[in-house]
């Protein structure tokens, strides 16, 4: 995967950042524990842009691969419009979140059939999907909190098989399928900009 290709998502998570109201607009930055522990180090941007309505933006980024002969390189995005039932940033929300990302992983089991066999061989290509979310923030003090949400859905993934991790002999060519199932699992850590 090209360095190039992580770039535009520096420069739009940055201007996120960057991009809050003085006046009534809340920000909040965080951080997906459980996709951290599945090492995929994460950062989500979400702000307020209606009284019951936010966007939530997160990124996973892992550029490295491990050094016992495994492959787990990846990025991704999702973007997510969260309706809430009362008070945005705290409580239940509802969510139709949207998936996209690159990925280049072998030696690994991936759960519910994801990519079959991708604990012999390395798959490298590309995903997109949708799905709808449940979750709840509980409020801690006026700058942390944290929240969980779970999520299913569709994707496609298309990809080619490769004979091992560490080398580059194809097997076959570009092959999708299909996949439906979870497509988000978070437990964050949250600050609250104001």
């Amino acid at each position: 995967m090209s360095n190039k290709l992580y770039i535009p998502i520096i420069i739009g998570a940055l201007g996120m950042l960057s991009a809050s109201d003085a006046s009534a607009q809340r920000m909040a930055v965080k951080s997906n524990l459980l996709a951290d522990a599945l090492a995929s180090p994460n950062i989500g941007v979400e702000f307020l842009v209606s009284p019951r309505w936010t966007l939530d933006i997160a990124a996973h980024y892992q550029p490295f691969a491990p050094r016992d002969g495994r492959r787990w390189k990846h990025w991704l995005l999702q973007p997510e419009a969260r309706r809430w039932l009362c008070t945005p940033f705290a409580g239940h929300f509802w969510g139709v979140h949207a998936l996209g990302g690159r990925f280049n992983v072998g030696g690994v089991h991936l759960p519910f059939n994801i990519l079959k066999g991708a604990r012999e061989a390395r798959y490298e290509g590309w995903l997109l999907g949708a799905g709808i979310s449940y979750g709840y923030h509980w409020v801690l003090s006026p700058h942390w909190g944290v929240e969980a949400s779970l999520g299913a859905g569709a994707a496609f993934l298309r990809s080619d098989r490769y004979r091992c991790g560490h080398c580059g002999s194809r097997q076959r060519g570009t092959k999708g399928r299909g996949y439906f199932g979870p497509t988000k699992a978070a437990v964050s850590v949250v600050y609250m900009i104001k």
